[in-house]
């Protein structure tokens, strides 16, 4: 879960940015590991696209050996950890004004002579109008100068320009009954006085009614069409794309120099990079309506208080993380200059949102935290929790068999509470929540028991737990599916009890756990290891384990926050298949700044301990709080 707490220059020679100055990031990034490129050229701009590999850290986790003599008892942690180098693809686009062209195509001449392919599928009105201008630039032909495109439009023109779009727009929203309309296209380019006019235009005409859109990255479908001729093979069906924010632009980029010659005017450069996930992410079966599903609870940028306050809270946490950073690779000898680039750039991103909070999309507390995890990736620290979950999975593996017993010398119904109060206990265990952070690090000792007494008591902020009980004296569920949060107590005191509980009433459990690292969160890979040894000391959930009635899989995600349209495909065809019919929703990140309002077509349990002081508030609560929501679809 989440909450947080609080240049390049050019050189010569054979080096990459021979022909051309880069910012401080590059604009042509992985260039010379391109295997394919595309060009569409439209009347003033130039839009490429490129597939590259990349080489990053990853780490991996790998359980001890316990045959022979190896015990449990000669390591401290239930599994290693190792940094490993990994190669991954991205997609690359690139806008910029045609002016630059010769000058891009000499830069791209220079550094795809090794690639695969020699040809260059190119589109768009200006793919014939500079065709002797590509062929020259590849030893083909010649060709003569071109001029530089037309001044903009003046103010006034843009007004009669823009009421007359925004007019039609509403009456063709009106005519299909649509409250919102999406712009693209040459006109727009992301200037924000050429959108403020249109939403001013499509505001006044539908009197409120219709909402105005922007595409953040337009003027790609050429691009994107002529990139993918001859990319079939790649069976493109079996995997996702997911943005890189790290990588990407936000809106009206300054433009870096592309030649010797003095620009005569301004202009923009805009990046967009996607990830493979080697995986495809589909809906999960169980939402009421995917169509009008939002995953956040709060759009910051429409709310002015919250965005204020989260972006100076993320600011706050900075110092903090690039702490975390280093300690978490001790043997890295630029660890510290590589945290201080990570934190120079997350930085440079929250200053321009705070002038531009539209700028990368909706700014909610999911894609700030997104973009924090991005931005370490890119500069090499891929889980700085490694060795924390580790040593924590450890501790609250020993602490297991007696939390079990204490559970089963209850009674029924003082079970139930004491299994809810689990995993609420457990869910305080955020490294994301500075609150909480603050308390681990000054006492190392704080434990499940300490984290108990820190819950409100009863009647908690929103309290369902009464509904719940009394629908557990019902009939058992079907199949239970569980999206799991943070490592250590978490999982392993709350999670997995719970878990057994259900197993114990003859429901089938499917346990969902990130696919990478995100703050302390569990991982499916760490997850398999903790339940392997949970197994090891617990009959019922070794035979559940055995006979396939609990399941461990991963969501798709390396996110602490939680988007139910974007899952593993593995999950969702076992969630039809088992008949899942309760989800549990467990954390922060999951469940309150995101999915608080998400409708199931089935029985939900949304849980949380709200661990920002400032959040609490506006929720009408305290620091430490609890949300215990259950939810049961409309009949």
């Amino acid at each position: 879960m989440a909450e947080c707490g609080a240049s390049g220059g050019g050189s010569s020679g054979d080096s990459l940015d021979k022909s051309i100055t880069l910012p401080p990031d590059g604009i042509f990034r992985n260039l010379e590991n391109a295997k394919r490129f595309a060009i569409d050229i439209g009347g003033s701009l130039t839009k490429l696209a490129y597939y590259s590999t990349v080489q990053h850290k990853v780490a991996k986790v790998r359980s001890f050996d316990h045959s022979g003599t190896d015990t449990e008892q000669d390591h401290e942690s239930p599994y290693e950890v190792s940094v490993q180098e990994e190669v991954s693809a991205r997609l690359h686009f690139v806008k910029f004004e045609n002016a630059y062209m010769e000058a891009c195509l000499d830069f791209i001449r220079d550094h795809l002579v090794n690639t695969e392919t020699k040809v260059i599928p190119a589109t768009g009105g200006g793919a014939y109008k500079f065709k002797d201008l590509i062929a020259s630039s590849f030893g083909k032909s010649a060709t003569a100068d071109r001029e530089f495109s037309q001044e903009d439009m003046a103010k006034s023109l843009l007004h009669m320009i823009s009421n007359d779009i925004g007019q039609l727009a509403c009456l063709y929203a009106r005519l299909h009954r649509l409250d919102r309309v999406y712009f693209g296209g040459f006109f727009i380019r992301g200037h924000p006085v050429t959108m403020r006019t249109i939403t001013y235009s499509i505001n006044f005409f539908s009197k409120g009614e219709v909402q105005a859109l922007f595409l953040r990255h337009e003027g790609y479908l050429g691009a994107i069409g002529a990139f993918l001729k001859g990319a079939e093979q790649d069976n493109p069906d079996q995997y996702s794309w997911g943005e890189n924010y790290a990588g990407s632009s936000g809106l009206m980029s300054s433009a870096p120099e592309l030649g010797p010659t003095p620009r005569a005017r301004s202009g923009t450069f805009d990046l967009l990079e996607m990830d493979r996930l080697e995986r495809p992410l589909v809906n999960l079966p169980l939402l009421l309506d995917p169509s009008s599903y939002v995953p956040d609870t709060v759009d910051l940028t429409d709310d002015a208080l919250a965005r204020k306050y989260w972006l100076s809270c993320f600011e706050e946490a900075l110092d903090g993380v690039v702490k975390r950073a280093v300690a978490s690779q001790p043997g890295s000898a630029d660890a510290a200059e590589r945290a201080e680039k990570f934190r120079q750039k997350y930085w440079a991103k929250l200053q321009a949102l705070r002038h531009q909070p539209f700028a990368y999309g909706t700014l909610t507390v999911r894609s700030l935290l997104d973009t924090r995890e991005h931005c370490l990736n890119e500069f090499n620290f891929p889980d700085p929790y490694s060795k924390v979950k580790q040593r924590e999975n450890g501790v609250a593996l020993r602490c297991f068999p007696r939390v079990v017993r204490a559970l089963d010398a209850l009674g029924w119904a003082e079970r139930q509470l004491a299994l809810a109060e689990g995993l609420l206990a457990g869910n305080v265990f955020d490294w994301g929540a500075k609150a909480v952070s603050e308390v681990l690090e000054c006492d190392p000792q704080f434990g499940f028991e300490e984290a108990k007494r820190k819950l409100e008591g009863r009647p908690w902020l929103v309290d369902c737990y009464d509904t719940w009980l009394q629908r557990l004296q019902g009939a058992p569920h079907k199949c239970a599916l569980i999206f799991a949060d943070n490592s250590g107590v978490d999982v392993i005191l709350g999670v997995f009890p719970f878990v057994r509980e259900l197993l114990s009433r003859g429901t089938e459990v499917i346990l969902a756990c990130n696919s990478g690292p995100a703050l302390n969160d569990v991982t499916y890979s760490e997850a398999l290891i903790v339940a392997e040894r949970i197994a090891a000391m617990d009959p019922t959930i070794h035979s559940a384990l055995r006979e396939e009635r609990l399941l461990l899989t991963q969501t798709g995600s390396s996110s602490p926050c939680l988007d139910l349209s974007r899952l593993d495909k593995g999950l969702a065809v076992l969630v039809r298949e088992r008949g899942t019919d309760l989800v549990v929703i467990e954390g922060m990140g999951r469940a309150v700044h995101t999915n608080y309002y998400a409708a199931l077509r089935c029985e939900c349990l949304k849980l949380a301990v709200v661990k920002n002081s400032w959040l609490a508030e506006r929720l009408g609560g305290r620091l430490f709080s609890v949300i215990f929501k259950y939810e049961v679809p409309a009949e």
